[in-house]
């Protein structure tokens, strides 16, 4: 397989709305189209795989591959675009993951996403906005529909901290600075210490990995900054008990009240198969910092937060269950896959079915 034998592979799946290509030695290339693995007639073979990585990566991520087996960097194929890349060993040979990181960023109508509430998050002064998800949820595109959402609306600097840069952004209201771990910065945590000392407003943090980078965000926040950042997990309460896993149990209580002061909401989303065109749509979870969800942060009723989060309409809430029935009754999503995607699928048949049960008594009680 040549150079131009990957060309002719990522013009053909970004022509058919690839998302993901997977290459690995001696096996051939596939491709994951609407959700869907499709393989393809090219064999990728040891050679091209090696020469492939010698062009993508310079001396100094080739030693980090040989050190920990694993690299993420990005890639432009001119005319072609850019694709965020993960090099990784596995049974002792590489493989190769290529993301299509699409060159214009869609808007909130765009990717189907709440308007309103999302509007209302961006717009906020402090705190920390978490998008959740679980791998391949479109994380990273609804994070950068939200900055080109503040870039387009509103007079701010910008710092983001990537590994590796993805989507790049261009100024148009806001200032905007890139740094990718690698090449401008040593590491997430030595960004985070300096970035205050650079006048942002908003810090976005390609992923909240540890605890040392869920502190820096902690600290940026107490002094009066945004910062917007990713995390994997599988809803909004998930992705409470993700942060508080970072640190031992008796520091646990300190960061939930950190958290019940500091967070501003977490977006949580799942990509379902559209019913009908092909393609996907998401279905969005919503959580955001009201004075409930505050309460029963600070007095650790973490179970109670689904509830909140369903009757919280009047806060900018919805649960999954109601994204989902709201893509049925638009004929967006069909029943069944609405079903499959459920947290909680029995209540969800009620809502489809009418029938709705109030939720507001399960909050404060015991």
């Amino acid at each position: 397989m040549s150079a131009s034998n990957l060309r002719e592979l990522l013009q053909l799946g970004v022509d058919s709305g690839a998302s993901d290509w997977h290459l690995r030695e001696g096996s051939l290339a596939a491709m994951r189209i609407s959700g869907d693995l499709v393989d393809t007639d090219l064999t990728t073979d040891k050679d091209f795989i090696c020469e492939l990585i010698h062009v993508m990566a310079n001396n100094e991520m080739l030693s980090r591959l040989d050190k920990f087996g694993d690299l993420d960097l990005s890639y432009v194929e001119d005319g072609v675009g850019r694709f965020r890349v993960n090099v990784h060993r596995q049974r002792g040979t590489f493989g190769i993951t290529m993301r299509h990181v699409k060159s214009k960023i869609m808007n909130f109508e765009q990717l189907g996403l709440p308007i309103q509430i999302m509007s209302k998050i961006c717009a906020a002064e402090r705190g920390i906005i978490i998008v959740s998800g679980t791998t391949g949820s479109g994380k990273s595109t609804t994070l950068a529909s939200m900055m080109q959402h503040i870039n387009d609306t509103q007079r701010r600097h910008i710092i983001t901290i990537e590994d590796p840069i993805e989507y790049e952004f261009k100024d148009e209201r806001s200032i905007i600075e890139q740094r990718e771990v690698g090449l401008d910065t040593e590491s997430f945590q030595s960004a985070l210490v300096h970035v205050l000392r650079q006048d942002p407003d908003i810090i976005m943090v390609g992923e909240m990995r540890n605890k040392e980078s869920f502190d820096a965000a902690l600290q940026a926040s107490d002094t009066g900054h945004i910062v917007m950042t990713t995390l994997h997990s599988t809803n909004a309460y998930q992705a409470v008990n993700r942060i508080l896993d970072f640190y031992k149990f008796d520091e646990q209580p300190a960061i939930r009240s950190a958290l019940s002061i500091n967070l501003c909401a977490v977006v949580c989303q799942r990509l379902l198969p559209k019913a009908y065109g092909g393609g996907v749509v998401p279905a969005v979870e919503i959580m955001t910092n009201s004075p409930i969800v505050r309460k029963l942060l600070e007095t650790n009723k973490l179970d109670k937060l689904p509830a909140a989060i369903d009757s919280g309409k009047q806060d900018g809430m919805q649960s999954f269950n109601n994204a989902l029935l709201g893509l049925v009754n638009e004929g967006l999503v069909t029943e069944e896959d609405a079903l499959k995607f459920s947290n909680n699928p029995e209540s969800l048949k009620m809502n489809l079915k009418g029938i709705f049960l109030d939720t507001s008594s399960q909050i404060m009680g015991d």
